[in-house]
């Protein structure tokens, strides 16, 4: 049941938040057994970012055409469409507080869903990565470029350079070749795979082989295409007037950073920027989860036990916004955490749970295995967040650079008064994009671990809306009223 806008029900035994492969695999499992089910995805079409689906206004003839992720996005759509779901789309939620959720549907007010348990699946978003010229245009996300690409069908660029790092170093640069895009060179952050790295993967192959065998098909397709790939060098400048119109790029060591005098140039027009994704976790922090901390699983991470239960009893996690390891993953974990919220709920006994969920947990270890051969592959090293230089904009939002944030940091590791001081983490983005770099230069500067730097007080709306949607109508003051 698809609502444009209009909230016809305030009550639920589970809201589900995110309309990516976790969140849509939960709230199809959980409506099987006989649970009712709202799933709330801002975007305006189910899918999220793996599965993205074109927009309304679009007819496609033939999906195959589209690719495997947008054939197997509609099959997960198709099975929503099925059940008995109250499907929210262009709606955020935007603060969470106990059993309630509170949500702001595109052009209208703030409203209050509550539930039995609440599932958030918020997916993740490209790690931001600042160096000099991040900021001109012609520098672009490799989320960004795929969402032009596959719902616009449009190429960001004439001369395309990818600089990132994991197995998106393959898989992107060959999607955006076959869709005729001009890629004229990969640069991967990590080192090339040797023998005993590859042994290791086909050992971890079973259950893994179509991850492996993509992976091959990518490498392959673009060495056929000569398409130059380039191990261990990371973007390092990006300069023109106006925009992108070349790039710096060097070897770096084990720790990805940069070896003095091995800079090169390139003339290009486009960057795109691919240094893997880091989980969203807002939501969750001002539920007052437990988090925990891996940089190869995109930084902050979210605790939960096997079934996806967080510190907070009535809340479930599952997707890459708990932490980043793949639609497959995101997929297994959404249903394993439905299944046990209808154990919770009373729709299945506990063998119940255990039996439907033998496969899905069995998937998710097959994938962990793989997982982890890569990690040692492509473990991020710190020196992704040391490219910046005093003059390079740090807050995008506020405008703020790397110098003005270093000043205050000299006196302080709170990362609250940093932003008091300097307004970075104040715009739009509520730090999503500036908070985690912060983080880093507060770990330099004063010696600590990344993970025991406090990050600031989570704040209400956790995305921007209009004041006027939650503003309460009821409250007036006489004094801001001008008469006639």
């Amino acid at each position: 049941m698809l609502n444009h806008g209009v909230i016809d029900q305030d009550s639920f035994d589970l809201i589900v938040v995110g309309g990516g492969p976790a969140g849509m695999s939960a709230a199809a499992q959980a409506a099987t057994l006989g649970l009712t089910v709202a799933l709330i995805d801002e975007r305006v079409t189910l899918g999220g970012q793996i599965y993205k689906q074109l927009g309304p206004g679009f007819h496609v003839k033939n999906e195959k055409l589209m690719g495997r992720e947008y054939v197997a996005g509609r099959g997960m759509i198709g099975d929503i469409a099925k059940q008995n779901i109250n499907v929210y789309l262009k709606t955020l939620a935007v603060s969470i507080e106990g059993s309630r959720i509170v949500i702001v549907p595109e052009g209208g007010k703030a409203q209050t869903l509550t539930g039995r348990r609440i599932l958030l699946a918020p997916g993740a978003h490209d790690r931001p990565v600042a160096f000099p010229g991040w900021t001109l245009p012609g520098v672009i996300t490799a989320g960004g470029a795929q969402t032009l690409v596959k719902t616009q069908r449009v190429v960001p660029g004439e001369r395309i350079l990818f600089a990132g790092s994991g197995p998106l170093a393959l898989a992107f640069p060959a999607q955006l070749k076959k869709y005729g895009a001009n890629i004229v060179m990969a640069l991967e952050a990590g080192r090339a795979p040797g023998i005993a790295v590859i042994v290791r993967l086909i050992f971890a192959s079973p259950r893994n082989g179509r991850l492996l065998l993509d992976a091959l098909k990518y490498r392959w397709f673009l060495v056929a295409h000569r398409v130059p790939i380039q191990y261990k060098r990371i973007i390092l400048e990006v300069g023109g007037q106006g925009r992108v119109e070349y790039a710096i790029h060097a070897k770096v060591d084990r720790d990805w950073r940069p070896i003095p005098g091995t800079e090169e140039r390139i003339e290009v027009d486009t960057v795109c920027i691919g240094y893997g994704f880091f989980p969203s976790v807002e939501l969750f922090r001002l539920a007052g989860c437990q988090l925990g901390y891996d940089e190869n699983l995109g930084g902050p991470t979210v605790v939960t036990d096997s079934w996806g239960r967080t510190s907070n009893n009535e809340i479930f996690a599952a997707g890459d916004g708990t932490g980043v390891e793949g639609v497959y993953v995101a997929v297994a974990r959404g249903r394993i955490a439905a299944l046990k919220i209808a154990e919770d709920l009373d729709c299945i006994s506990g063998k119940q749970a255990d039996r439907m969920s033998k496969s899905s947990f069995r998937q998710i270890a097959a994938k962990r295995r793989f997982q982890r051969v890569l990690a040692r592959m492509f473990a991020v090293g710190v020196g992704i967040y040391q490219l910046a230089d005093k003059e390079t904009t740090i807050c995008r939002c506020e405008n703020v650079r790397k110098g003005r944030i270093d000043e205050v940091i000299s006196t302080t590791s709170d990362l609250s008064v940093i932003k008091a001081f300097t307004r970075a983490g104040m715009g739009l983005c509520q730090g999503r994009n500036c908070q985690r770099q912060i983080a880093a230069l507060i770990s330099n500067a004063h010696s600590m671990d990344i993970s025991d730097v406090p990050v600031a007080t989570p704040r209400f709306p956790v995305k921007p809306v209009p004041l006027g949607a939650i503003a309460d109508e009821g409250i007036q003051d006489e004094k801001y009223f001008i008469d006639g």
